[in-house]
């Protein structure tokens, strides 16, 4: 081999250590994107399971406290009363002050909705006793879109909204749903996941 073929060799080999260069430089920045994609996956899967777990509650609360005792009407009138104490005035979870134990707390919403701020809290998977079970900065709302009205003949059913607000990791359009607004900076990085509960008065006539 002369010299000119050596020099034609050496300057394929950078030509090829540059295109590979540039190759792992892409798969690295496809992988921190493949991070985030896969973290945000998590979060809202995490997220759905927060939100049935309290419209199953709240499906669930009713029926066991009124389904006994009293005429027909009282006991609609009692399921719709105890679906009212769900409606939260603020958001649940992060930021919020509740007990670590509920079990003082009396059964029905006061209940649910303790264990299952602290859900959202993380509390069911701890690091350094920091709570790192649940989204980050998560929170939870129950609104209510329309009021039950056990009145003789018109019975109808409360139709809830329950949704689960978390930080982003990018940016994206702004929720119309008003959970946790405000408490995240920038509102493009407030995820939502809501459900509509509609709990009818199967007692009411």
């Amino acid at each position: 081999m002369n010299l000119r073929e050596s020099g034609f060799a050496l300057l394929e080999v950078l030509i090829t250590i540059v295109i590979v260069a540039f190759g792992l430089l892409g798969l690295l920045g496809m992988q921190g994107k493949m991070e985030v994609a896969e973290v945000e996956a998590y979060q809202r899967a995490q997220a759905t399971l927060l939100v049935s777990d309290m419209a199953d509650r709240m499906r669930a609360s009713p029926f066991a406290a009124c389904s006994a005792g009293g005429t027909i009407t009282q006991r609609s009138q009692c399921m719709a009363s105890r679906l009212q104490a769900y409606v939260t005035s603020g958001a649940l979870g992060t930021g919020h002050s509740d007990p670590t134990d509920c079990s003082g707390q009396t059964l029905g919403a006061a209940r649910d909705e303790c264990e299952w701020s602290n859900t959202l809290k993380g509390v069911a998977e701890t690091s350094a006793s920091a709570g790192v079970g649940a989204m980050t900065g998560a929170r939870g709302c129950v609104d209510q879109l329309q009021a039950p009205d056990a009145s003789a003949g018109v019975c109808t059913p409360g139709i809830y909204r329950v949704s689960a607000v978390w930080q982003g990791l990018n940016a994206t359009a702004t929720s119309a749903i008003a959970c946790g607004s405000g408490l995240y900076g920038n509102e493009n990085l407030r995820r939502v996941v809501a459900i509509p509960v509609s709990i009818a008065l199967p007692l009411c006539k």
